[in-house]
């Protein structure tokens, strides 16, 4: 999940929704949103980007565009190699890190209620999981990734495709796993720095189920899931399958070949990339998001709020994290949303904060992360930002993890 999202010109709980749902009022626009204007669609241009299944190598892809600008949707190679059967645009996928949007905006939920507080300890909420010299860390630390938690220690590093399949049903606790990262001390005091870490969400996932007294998976469900109608799209627990008609994932093996990669324990991504949608339903989900629908104004603010500009990610780059987002800027034009990777699955779900543009793609590099697996989404985010006459692509200004 942290491949680098590079531009191209610059790139769950019993109760039900909290009452402000129903009478939500319009969020207000962003009044530092970029005044660019959009270029119109060139759904030619646009199908060649996604037709391009050799940059990476990939065997199929998705793209769903929506917006003041028109829609439209495409899709190209197999959903699976065996039966040759084509993609379409209903089909499943593994989404990644996309699941810390649904996370986050449900423990958003839970603080407009006031059964979590943003800034209270974590430990306030599972004590006992984290060591006493973590204290400082709280709840919106862990949405904005600025926790400090320490690496994780005693865990599986596969280098090769290989060795990715010997551990793909290695299965964890969510006390085992959390527990590989609280050895050692914070790596920088709460609040100080950024650092993407899925740790982060595993346990806001954790809070989400002390709070409401049931498996995030069914807060997500009652809350966003029904509400919004995302019949497709499933929290799957200790299930490794994707059911239903999905898409197949592939990767390389050294002899060239491809080995399917579908089934997977995600134990290790609960809460924060275990999640399975299409892009319909993410698309959806987004729309509703930026619109207000899910969250009261103040809250969903926060999710457009990256941390004070002295704090800064590891490398020194600006912070670019937000409660549940991540901010991208390609060609003058500031997008947000979330990129999500599992082998065999990439994913892009990015709106205009005026939700001017909307863009969701996935689709299936055969790689297995090597430094390629961004490069559709580049291609994409430049044709949906880039002015007609504009020439080619300057170099990039902004990067977000996935």
């Amino acid at each position: 999940m942290g491949a680098a999202l590079a531009g191209t010109a610059a790139l769950a709980a019993t109760a039900a929704l909290p009452a402000h749902r129903a009478t939500a009022s319009p969020v207000p626009l962003d009044p530092t949103a970029s005044p660019a204007p959009l270029p119109p669609l060139d759904p030619a241009a646009l199908q060649a980007a996604i037709d391009d299944l050799e940059h990476p190598p990939s065997t199929a892809a998705q793209l769903r565009v929506s917006g003041a600008g028109g829609r439209w949707r495409g899709t190209s190679g197999v959903a699976d190699l065996w039966t040759r059967r084509p993609v379409t645009a209903h089909d499943r996928v593994r989404i990644g890190s996309i699941t810390k949007v649904f996370v986050a905006t449900v423990v958003l939920q839970l603080v407009a209620e006031r059964r979590i507080a943003l800034d209270a300890p974590v430990r306030r909420y599972l004590p006992g999981l984290l060591p006493g010299r973590f204290a400082a860390v709280t709840v919106a630390h862990l949405l904005n990734h600025t926790s400090g938690l320490p690496d994780h220690v005693g865990i599986p590093d596969p280098r090769t495709a290989e060795e990715v399949f010997r551990h793909r049903f290695d299965h964890w606790t969510p006390r085992e796993w959390v527990a590989t990262a609280t050895h050692g001390p914070l790596k920088f005091a709460p609040g100080t720095r950024q650092e993407y870490r899925g740790i982060n969400y595993a346990l806001a996932a954790l809070i989400v189920e002390k709070a409401t007294g049931r498996p995030y998976g069914e807060a997500v469900a009652a809350r966003i899931l029904r509400p919004l109608g995302l019949a497709r799209t499933v929290v799957p627990g200790d299930d490794p399958r994707v059911h239903g008609r999905h898409v197949h994932g592939y990767l390389a093996m050294a002899d060239g070949s491809l080995r399917d990669i579908t089934a997977y324990d995600q134990s290790a991504s609960r809460g924060e990339g275990d999640m399975i949608s299409t892009t319909g339903d993410l698309d959806r989900m987004l729309a509703a998001l930026f619109a207000g629908e899910l969250l009261p104004p103040g809250l969903l603010r926060l999710m457009f709020t990256l941390p004070p500009g002295d704090v800064r990610m590891l490398d020194g780059s600006p912070a670019r994290y937000s409660a549940g987002l991540q901010r991208a800027t390609v060609n003058g034009i500031t997008l947000w949303g979330k990129t999500g990777e599992k082998y065999g699955y990439k994913n892009a779900a990015f709106a205009t904060r005026d939700r001017r543009l909307r863009f969701v793609l996935a689709y299936h590099p055969t790689t297995a992360r090597d430094g390629r697996e961004s490069q559709m989404i580049a291609r994409v985010a430049d044709l949906l930002t880039r002015a007609p006459g504009t020439g080619a692509p300057g170099p990039a200004a902004d990067r977000a993890g996935g």
